[in-house]
């Protein structure tokens, strides 16, 4: 089976190189649709011996990457954005997946990286190279309507996933964010299709949680619920609405509501690993509400799902220290930190923690370790720390 790798692209000279590292010694073909570059993505691209084809954008996503699909000849396409790699573990897996004859689509786990609270979510990216598989939506494009259309079809054809993560997505970082203009593109794709799609639940659940994103929680919020009321709606995108339906209810202080909307996205029967985020944020209203011994059941249920989790280790160090357990707060703060040697707030806290053990030349070390990391992107709170810490007798 050979493996076509398809991807559109616009002024990604900064991200494109480790994202075609990625998968040059995987894939038998790279085909890059340019939509307008002015920089020199092109030009790496055709490093790699890409097939580099050209298209005038017009602010809709799924007609780019089907005019992409054209030039694929491989047996298997893999979509992937220049923000984006594929994760070198997955590929024996992959490479054994497309082997299997029943396959149309194979859907691969992608973590979010620096996406605290969601840190993963599923993507239909890997499926064959069918006549009929296409994309829709403008923005989000994806190809699950037309894999449903074929299945209905064709029902010889199954729908696989692989449980480990495959790609590695660096999108979500503010400073991308911010660069790409990510926002204003998404709502203005998002917002002509849900004019004419008033019920797509999709749409509903992705705008909707954009509009909650950036402050219009009310908007949001009907669209959320709109989608929900839809008879269309399928596990993944339950699940999305009632995450997003509880973090708007949390930003109006409506907690009864917002409980029970991470409540029933933590019911839904999707991979577990998806529903972090929603066991998460149930377990910062329970804190929120007084019960902390709840409040450390779900955070245990996060590290549990995903040992990886630095933010669920780092709430339930948080829970473990308000209920007197250090010992065990010290090395979930501990965990955390191993994951993420960045984490300020949790070397803060573990500094807190052994200060009230006695434990003065560690807790002072944890405390320079995290007003070192707070004088990088808030200095005001290192100046915070440092001026409590003196206040307590402590040099630092």
């Amino acid at each position: 089976m050979t493996l076509s790798l398809c991807m559109i692209v616009k002024n990604e000279a900064a991200s494109l190189l480790q994202c075609l590292n990625s998968v040059k010694d995987v894939v038998d073909e790279i085909v890059v649709l340019d939509t307008g570059s002015t920089d020199n993505t092109v030009e790496i691209a055709e490093e790699f011996a890409a097939q580099v084809y050209h298209y005038q954008w017009c602010d809709d996503f799924s007609a780019a990457r089907n005019e992409a699909l054209k030039y694929v000849t491989g047996d298997w396409i893999l979509v992937l954005d220049a923000d984006e790699t594929l994760a070198p573990e997955i590929v024996p897996f992959l490479q054994e997946a497309i082997s299997r004859e029943p396959y149309l689509l194979i859907n691969l786990l992608r973590q979010e990286i620096a996406a605290e609270q969601s840190p993963y979510s599923l993507v239909s990216r890997l499926f064959r190279n069918h006549p009929d598989i296409s994309f829709s939506r403008p923005y989000h494009a994806l190809v699950d309507d037309s894999v449903s259309l074929i299945l209905s079809q064709e029902p010889h054809w199954q729908i696989g996933y692989l449980p480990e993560v495959a790609i590695l997505h660096t999108g979500y970082k503010k400073s991308t964010i911010a660069a790409h203009n990510k926002f204003a593109k998404a709502q203005a794709a998002m917002e002509g299709f849900i004019a004419r799609n008033p019920t797509d639940p999709y749409v509903c659940s992705k705008l909707g949680a954009l509009y909650v994103q950036t402050g219009k929680i009310n908007a949001g919020i009907e669209l959320l619920k709109r989608g929900l009321a839809s008879k269309l709606v399928n596990e993944q995108i339950l699940y999305e609405l009632h995450y997003h339906l509880g973090i708007g209810y949390t930003k109006l202080h409506n907690l009864q509501q917002a409980f029970q909307h991470y409540q029933a996205a933590t019911q839904v029967q999707i991979h577990p690993p998806l529903k972090l985020g929603a066991y998460n944020n149930l377990g910062n209203l329970l804190k929120l509400s007084g019960d902390v011994v709840a409040a450390k059941n779900v955070y245990a249920a996060t590290v549990e799902i995903d040992p990886n989790f630095a933010f669920g280790h780092y709430n339930l160090g948080m829970t473990l220290k308000a209920l007197g357990n250090f010992s065990d707060a010290i090395a979930a703060y501990q965990k955390a930190i191993q994951l993420n040697p960045h984490y300020a707030e949790a070397y803060q806290n573990l500094g807190v923690v052994l200060l009230k053990l006695g434990n003065v030349p560690d807790g002072l070390t944890a405390f320079r370790s995290a007003i070192a990391l707070h004088e990088q992107k808030d200095p005001q709170e290192a100046q915070r720390l440092r001026q409590g810490l003196q206040q307590m007798g402590f040099v630092v």
